[in-house]
């Protein structure tokens, strides 16, 4: 993958008129998407967009047939899959999942634990977490690489709905907390809207991009998904705990 220049201004990821065909059918029709520091960039769109080929090319796991992806030069990259299959007759422990293919540079697996607020459960069998306990250990193994990046598939994928909002809370205290970027790819629109500095509205083509209020107006954006999806902040005096149940909020000025 080529490298982008290391300059302050240089994006740490750059997506320039990318072209993807699979079977000659076109998946992404020259795609541009950029991502800052410290900036949370979302992929919409409905099933079949290419979001997760985005995703792959950018990690240079997809050569794409036309345009270029490139990373800014020594950029670390945190990834959170859309799909891990375990295999249930497996024996293994969160700890123990966090440890494989670790290097000795990594973070220590029980500090990413507890950043994502599921310290309790590192003993615990991988095959009995919850869908909300899951996300987080797949969160706290991308973090493990101290990542300047975090590409993160569908972070919500099998989370209840209470759970979400708190979720996508926590991607952006982390963002917040180390100045990291973020792309990630979600259906959930009314909430993931109010988590995003900027929504890239993909339908194999850029649709439309920009702020989230400015793309709720959009005329491509409302012939995808309606008229019904407003942006949606999370504002309440109560957090959910990684089950969903509500629990005070923290006096720090976190929501859980």
């Amino acid at each position: 993958m080529p490298a982008l220049p290391d300059t302050e201004m240089t994006p740490l990821a750059r997506l320039e008129n990318v072209s993807v065909k699979l079977g000659g059918h076109p998946v992404l029709d020259q795609v541009s998407v950029e991502v800052a520091d410290g900036e949370i960039v979302t992929l919409v769109g409905p099933n079949g967009a290419g979001k997760t080929t985005l995703l792959r090319v950018l990690l240079g796991l997809q050569t794409p047939d036309a345009g270029t992806a490139a990373l800014r030069p020594g950029a670390r990259v945190g990834y959170l899959p859309q799909r891990l299959v375990i295999d249930d007759t497996l024996p293994l422990t969160v700890r123990r999942f966090l440890a494989l293919g670790r290097s000795q540079r990594q973070k220590d697996p029980a500090q990413a634990l507890a950043e994502v607020g599921v310290a309790a459960i590192a003993g615990a069998p991988v095959q009995g977490l919850s869908g909300g306990e899951m996300q987080r250990v797949l969160l706290a193994r991308a973090l493990l690489r101290d990542p300047d990046l975090l590409v993160l598939d569908e972070p919500v994928q099998g989370v209840d709905v209470s759970g979400q909002g708190e979720l996508y809370a926590l991607i952006r205290r982390i963002r917040d907390r180390r100045r990291c970027g973020v792309l990630l790819v979600s259906h959930d629109l009314h909430l993931v809207m109010a988590a995003s500095d900027k929504v890239v509205c993909l339908n194999r083509h850029v649709c439309c991009s920009g702020e989230p209020e400015a793309v709720t107006r959009h005329p491509a954006y409302r012939a995808l998904f309606g008229d019904a999806i407003a942006v949606y902040a999370h504002h309440h005096d109560h957090a959910h705990a990684v089950h969903g149940e509500p629990v005070p909020a923290l006096r720090d000025g976190t929501d859980g």
